[in-house]
């Protein structure tokens, strides 16, 4: 359903679009936990770690398309927000070739640098030939991957984030299905599950076309929305750079992180992977109000209302500081159990290494559930700058924490790298959305957002923006 968030309610809105992007990323950790548990149970310990081992490299490349496609949805939002349907038409044809442009790049890319990534990446030589087949079988599926994302921003900038819940539980309960048959029926190993997803995503990409092409009239594109329009893509790159930068950076310092703790050995690879995966789905209800942020601040920019952005954001930080609590002492007391779950031995060493980095990353989920916030509504207002510093901080401070205190106190030091990252970038993007807001508070002049052949005036001043009676 199609939904303006630029009336209404800032609370009911944020709530009402971010429940079902929560449902929808915890049936996504949902695929990528069972993913492990079916590989660490039916396999073993190593496959289990050459998954785990590889997932920062194929994710350096996805993060990369998903910021970018990200910030090329942006724009749609804005131009549904300005009710300039026309130009979200637009929007979307130069999305589309924008993304090719940049799969193809990837592709390539990381075909060509796969196997001397594997061995910068310090993997192990006894799970090399498992993490190399995975990762290729990931590579070639990365554009259906990229445009599944792709599609469901399209939906989710018009304000609907239902319809792309149901096709990722679609898409979820098909993978766990393909996996288990892959692997179980007719073994084929960790390239089964590689499989799975592709294959899975494969079926959702065709479903949500048809299902976009029947029930969303306003995305019906014609002949002249293809007409490229050098200025309007621009607008696109303006905010879809900086994201992918920003996205590339994030993933960089994962992927030195996951550098640092491969040259432990597999038990430890085992356990990192483990408590990751229960991080993920604890800290999920941060990232969806992070997700639903980005939406309603990019309608809310484009329609110029910005004390609607700010109310909307003091909604969410309170929301998110009672989350990281409940979520922090709830990982606290069952992390343990879960992560027995995911072994196919009971292996005392790798349950308690994965409880040690819980115990410790739990104290810093608020700075997290502030990165999210601050981060995709400066995203959403077209603000990429300072996000993209925030990255750089946080790309400086998790890998030298990584590598300094891993080889200052063992493979413990690892497990205080991302703790100290939140908390520098929470920072930064925090004071940064601060003085972004100021300074558009006590600007005077005009505010315009320029379409691909006219500019569309959104508000005479901020000041009459802020009083107006639809806030």
């Amino acid at each position: 359903m199609i939904q303006n968030m630029t009336v209404g309610s800032p609370a009911k809105l944020i709530l009402a679009f971010g429940i079902p992007v929560l449902i929808g990323n915890l049936f996504q950790q949902l695929y990528n936990i069972s993913d492990i548990l079916i590989v660490g149970r039916l396999i073993g310990v190593n496959a289990l770690a050459a998954v785990g081992a590889t997932a920062p490299i194929f994710f350096v490349f996805l993060l990369i398309a998903f910021g970018f496609t990200g910030g090329l949805t942006v724009v749609t939002a804005q131009r549904f927000g300005a009710g300039d349907y026309n130009g979200v038409r637009k929007s979307i044809t130069h999305c589309v070739i924008a993304s090719v442009v940049l799969c193809v790049l990837i592709t390539v890319g990381l075909i060509c640098s796969l196997r001397p990534l594997l061995r910068l990446m310090n993997v192990p030589a006894e799970i090399m030939t498992d993490a190399y087949n995975f990762m290729a079988v990931l590579t070639g599926g990365l554009v259906l991957i990229v445009f599944y994302n792709l599609l469901a921003g399209f939906i989710r900038a018009l304000g609907d984030s239902r319809t792309p819940l149901y096709f990722l539980i679609f898409s979820t309960i098909l993978n766990i299905l393909f996996n288990f048959v892959l692997i179980y029926w007719f073994g084929f190993g960790v390239v089964g599950s590689a499989i799975g997803t592709v294959a899975s995503i494969s079926i959702a990409v065709v479903l949500c076309l048809l299902f976009m092409y029947k029930n969303y009239p306003i995305l019906h594109l014609k002949r002249e929305d293809w007409i490229y329009d050098r200025q309007f893509m621009k607008t696109h790159l303006h905010i879809a750079i900086p994201m992918a930068l920003q996205f590339s950076v994030l993933s960089l310092s994962m992927m030195v992180l996951q550098s640092v703790c491969n040259s432990f050995g597999a038990d430890v690879i085992a356990a990192f992977t483990a408590a990751l995966r229960i991080e993920q789905l604890a800290t999920q209800p941060l990232l969806a109000l992070g997700i639903a942020m980005a939406t309603y601040s990019a309608q809310n920019w484009g329609a110029g209302k910005i004390k609607r952005i700010r109310s909307g954001v003091v909604i969410a930080g309170l929301t998110s500081l009672v989350i990281s609590i409940l979520m922090s002492l709830a990982v606290r007391y069952v992390g343990e159990d879960m992560i027995s779950v995911f072994l196919k031995e009971d292996n005392p060493f790798i349950i308690a290494t994965g409880k040690m980095y819980l115990s410790i990353s739990t104290l810093f989920y608020f700075f997290l559930g502030m990165i999210f916030i601050f981060r995709n509504t400066l995203q959403g207002m077209g603000k990429a700058l300072i996000p993209l510093i925030a990255c750089v901080i946080e790309l400086g401070a998790r890998s030298f924490s990584a590598i300094y205190l891993a080889h200052a106190i063992g493979y413990k030091g690892i497990f205080y790298a991302s703790p100290i990252a939140w908390l520098g970038a929470g920072v930064v993007v925090m004071i940064g959305y601060i003085f972004t807001i100021r300074g558009l508070k006590a600007k005077k002049s005009d505010t315009y957002f320029k379409d691909n052949n006219h500019k569309i005036r959104i508000a005479s001043t901020i000041n009459s923006v802020n009083q107006s009676p639809a806030e």
